[in-house]
């Protein structure tokens, strides 16, 4: 088979105990070998993607090796990653925040106090008003709402591609999914030994879970720092009565003419759904557009 085909099958630890295990009964054995003979190490659907990859090659009476030269050197050139894989591997580290995140993140605290503080909330939508009253002068309530929530959805996108470590982030997915690979194959093969190891691993796996918060939060108390102040704003003119005389509402598919005010959606009301789909929108379009990764 080629190189670069055996290669990709054994790039997990699962696949390459399997084939080692293979290797090492072929060379013990003068005759074929059947699945029966490795039933204790390699799972029937590791069998099976030895057998369609080519590793295996049938004959009258069994299976053989096709090439154990070109195998065993490509297990060998495993056996520094496979070494790292089965002992207990580094936690991933992400990079640690700066002073700048840091305050973002209590500035972020301090705004989001304005929901349940009137007072909080009345001073950070007069200071949002000075820029915004002349915009609501000239558009209706909706079109300003549409507005602001492709803004923020713009600068969310920006600042979540920017400052999320999709590297680490990659790594831990990468780990995880090694670590699953290899449970569901001990399992199949009742490999209690090889259980007890992966679930040892997994323990010191979970240690990083803080660091991938840490890693997850980091463009989010960025995000809220320029997005609280907005939606505030939109909150204090809606239920502040601050709206014109001629803003009602807006009609809405189904459900006709809907008041502002009024719950549109279970509990939200008309103006906060408005608001969440425009966003949602708006960056759904620019990440399919420039191919944005977004985080997980």
């Amino acid at each position: 088979m080629p190189d670069t085909q055996l290669a990709s099958l054994l790039q997990t630890a699962a696949m390459r105990e399997a084939a080692s295990a293979v290797l090492e009964e072929s060379d013990a054995r003068t005759g074929d070998i059947q699945w029966d003979d490795v039933s204790d190490a390699v799972s029937s659907s590791q069998w099976g993607r030895l057998i369609s990859a080519g590793v295996l090659t049938s004959t009258d009476t069994g299976f053989v090796v096709a090439d154990p030269d070109e195998l065993a050197a490509e297990l060998a050139a495993h056996t520094d990653a496979e070494s790292t894989e089965h002992t207990d591997a580094p936690a991933i580290e992400s990079a640690s925040w700066t002073i700048y995140d840091k305050a973002a993140a209590v500035g972020a605290i301090g705004l989001f106090a304005g929901y349940w503080n009137s007072s909080i909330q009345t001073t950070i939508a007069s200071v949002d008003n000075q820029l915004l009253a002349p915009v609501m002068n000239l558009l209706p309530f909706h079109i300003v709402v549409l507005v602001l929530a492709v803004t923020t959805g713009v600068y969310s996108t920006y600042l979540q591609s920017r400052l999320m470590d999709h590297e680490t982030l990659q790594a831990y997915k990468d780990r995880m999914a090694a670590l699953k690979e290899r449970r569901e194959a001990a399992k199949e093969r009742g490999d209690d030994e090889a259980l007890e190891r992966i679930q040892s691993e997994q323990m010191d796996a979970a240690g990083d879970q803080l660091g991938l918060f840490k890693l997850q939060f980091r463009p989010m108390v960025w995000i809220m720092l320029l997005t609280i102040p907005v939606f505030l704003w939109l909150r204090w003119e809606v239920r502040g009565g601050h709206l014109g005389a001629s803003e009602h509402g807006m009609v809405v598919p189904l459900a006709g003419h809907v008041a502002w005010q009024h719950a549109l959606l279970g509990p939200m009301a008309t103006w906060i759904v408005w608001y969440f789909v425009c966003s949602m929108a708006s960056r759904q379009f620019l990440q399919k557009t420039f191919n944005i990764q977004a985080s997980t």
